[in-house]
């Protein structure tokens, strides 16, 4: 991994997703998701724990931009569920405090929403593994600002692009890093020929407007 540069990380970790069927295109036969779009690609970013290299590939790269872009950094904070493993990882390599950030405060005990410890004025670097429309994960780093603390960025595994969801961030004033992402997915596939080139313009359709996808 020390030899792949941040320029090169987002093809990289692309053809490490298409490798173990994390990501799935099928641009002539669309899934459908459970918010009833239609879309040609289907992304499960979680069977990544199940393989240590690429576990390692995608620590290392978030490692490398906080190094980069965060130095200062005082925790890393995982999504609940998905950001939780990769923020370990992460936080084990940086030597850091981690904690985790729940979709919503517990109904018992403590009524914690955050796992672990954030203290008031820590420069917090949240982790996630998919941004879609990126409200959950906007959701969780404002959290963590209610705690008092400042959200230096989210960083996650893979963004879908939508306009929507880079409107959203910028609207809030958080800042949005990914190590991969859906134009650089479609590259990869086309390179390694698991689409071919006549499927990128309805690829890109969708990116530009999910909504109106095979209607």
């Amino acid at each position: 991994m020390s030899q792949i540069t941040l320029e090169q990380l987002p093809s990289h970790i692309a053809g490490n997703l298409l490798e173990i069927g994390a990501v799935a295109l099928r641009p002539n036969e669309p899934f459908t998701w459970t918010s009833g779009i239609i879309s040609p690609i289907y992304c499960d970013n979680r069977l990544t724990m199940s393989y240590p290299e690429i576990r390692e590939a995608i620590a290392e790269g978030f490692a490398t931009l906080i190094r980069e872009h965060y130095p200062d950094a005082e925790v890393i904070a995982g999504t609940a569920t998905a950001g939780i493993p990769h923020a370990a990882w992460v936080a084990q390599k940086l030597c850091l405090p981690m904690a985790y950030i729940r979709d919503k405060a517990k109904g018992h005990g403590k009524q914690n929403q955050i796992e672990g410890q954030i203290k008031e004025g820590q420069k917090v670097v949240v982790i996630e593994d998919l941004i879609s429309t990126g409200g959950s994960s906007l959701k969780a780093a404002l959290a963590v600002i209610e705690a008092g603390a400042e959200v230096q960025s989210v960083l996650a595994i893979f963004t879908y692009q939508f306009a929507k969801a880079e409107e959203a961030f910028r609207d809030e004033g958080i800042e949005l890093r990914t190590l991969s992402n859906y134009s650089a997915l479609v590259d990869e596939a086309v390179r390694r020929g698991t689409i071919s080139a006549d499927d990128v313009s309805l690829l890109q359709s969708w990116r530009e407007s999910p909504e109106t996808f095979g209607k």
